[in-house]
């Protein structure tokens, strides 16, 4: 059926039609307000949240079938949990078919309905009963005797139905009979796990040169496309990645390449809530969560963090550069509480401003950092560096014996800038180990097996060059 023809399709049920099979109480109309009761809603970061929602139900005594309107389009059955006083759960069922122009007439296949033709040179009606024959891109009718398509051709046609079929629902809906010990009024706790509601953090950082200081904001940025709005809803944000059996993805941070960003692990006490190995990050006030939005909450203001700029280049293992290549730009932090910062960092992209000449913020770069412990020193990529520039080069490459090799590099820096910076030079891809620096015209560090690092002083408009001899297995 095209979509187009879905759109004007309308949804009349005579009302004066006695014989005519009403509505189930269950299903509630289209507009009606919602039936949620007291929700909180806890949202994980790797497209999980946990709703729980109280709701005051009046129950008759004996087996009753109470239906939950408004609840998640993604709920996972599977984890539905509901608490009623003396009354006890048989059986549970998501009804998750909605009520639609395509829906209906889908659910019409074998039926009767009336299609009303609007002649528009006069705006005369004329109806007829039409029977259902197929719904396969498009409607075939029966009417009279002589099979039709309904076209979408332009021409003013509505399709009237006689009834709402049981089986479709105007919003997504739990059913759920229980067996119940007495009659009265009483309150019903639903719990269930949801997809389609998650949060991340963003942080803006605004960075000073001059004082070597960066203030630093951080949101929280809340996505509803679970098909369902919560409303007035208590909110916990959780951070950490919490494993599951869904097949979900857990959260992951964006390399970039080589632009991943470095982050020495604190070792601080944050002053925050946790729940087990997860820090908690209420919002402050009850808000609704509507469906197919996205919600900005703040959660972090610091200013005067003490920060620094700086550069990085990292050269592969035997990385011969025919012209110079750019030193990364990078920006440097703790989020230790003696810095200024003094918090556990969710998961997130920090987006890093400078002010120009004019005094104006202006955008400089951004990159994701993953859940950072209070205390962490964090080196942030932005981008590449304009005057800042590296070229390494192989000078020679002598067999030494059986696997064994020589290898001489020679890195060039060279520095456009007005003033001295200093360049953290990485040589990656050093192997397993077994491989030595048996010359070098500057002293490195080994922080791990497979990389040598110099921190290498380059002039203002000048240049420095650092040679290194290897001895390796390849």
């Amino acid at each position: 059926m095209q979509a187009t023809w879905a759109l004007a399709a309308a949804l009349t049920v005579p009302v004066a039609a006695t014989a005519q099979q009403a509505p189930p109480p269950s299903a509630a109309s289209p507009g009606a307000g919602s039936t949620q009761g007291d929700v909180s809603v806890t949202i994980y970061n790797n497209d999980v949240a946990l709703v729980q929602d109280v709701r005051s139900l009046e129950l008759a005594s004996g087996r009753v079938r109470q239906s939950f309107p408004d609840v998640s389009a993604q709920i996972r059955p599977e984890t539905v949990s509901l608490a009623v006083p003396d009354a006890a759960i048989v059986e549970q069922n998501f009804d998750y078919d909605l009520l639609s122009p395509s829906s209906l007439m889908e659910k019409a296949v074998g039926e009767t309905i009336t299609l009303v033709r609007t002649n528009p040179a006069t705006g005369t009606e004329t109806r007829e009963r039409a029977k259902v024959l197929a719904v396969n891109g498009g409607v075939v009718l029966d009417i009279g005797g002589r099979i039709e398509v309904l076209r979408d051709d332009g021409l003013p046609v509505r399709a009237v139905f006689d009834r709402v079929p049981d089986s479709l629902r105007a919003r997504p809906t739990l059913s759920v009979t229980l067996a119940s010990t007495r009659s009265g009024t009483r309150p019903a706790r639903l719990s269930y796990l949801s997809r389609g509601l998650g949060w991340s953090a963003d942080y803006v950082a605004l960075f000073d040169e001059k004082s070597g200081t960066v203030d630093v904001q951080g949101w929280v940025t809340l996505r509803n496309t679970s098909g369902t709005t919560f409303n007035n809803a208590r909110t916990l944000l959780v951070a950490g990645d919490v494993g599951g059996s869904d097949g979900g993805q857990n959260y992951s941070p964006s390399s970039r390449g080589s632009y991943q960003v470095q982050m020495q692990p604190g070792t601080e006490s944050a002053d925050r809530e946790q729940l087990g190995d997860f820090y908690l990050y209420p919002l402050a006030e009850r808000t609704t969560i509507a469906d197919k939005q996205t919600k900005q909450v703040s959660f972090l203001d610091a200013k005067g963090v003490t920060a620094s700029s700086g550069y990085r280049f990292e050269n592969g293992w035997l990385g011969t550069a025919d012209e110079p290549r750019s030193a990364q730009t990078i920006l440097r932090f703790a989020n230790a509480g003696d810095a200024g910062l003094g918090d556990a960092l969710p998961a997130g992209v920090v987006r890093v401003y400078i002010r120009d000449a004019r005094g104006q913020p202006q955008f400089t770069g951004e990159n994701q950092i993953g859940h950072t412990p209070q205390g962490s020193t964090i080196a942030l990529p932005t981008g590449d560096a304009f005057d800042v520039k590296v070229q390494p080069t192989t000078l020679s490459r002598t067999r030494l014996g059986g696997d064994r090799w020589r290898t001489e590099v020679r890195y060039r820096l060279t520095n456009a800038r007005a003033r001295a910076v200093t360049v953290e030079l990485v040589q990656s891809g050093l192997g397993s180990g077994d491989t030595r620096i048996i010359a070098q015209s500057r002293e490195s560090e080994r922080r791990n097996v497979a990389s040598a690092v110099w921190q290498v002083p380059v002039p203002a408009n000048g240049e420095s060059v650092v040679t290194a001899t290897f001895d390796t297995r390849y």
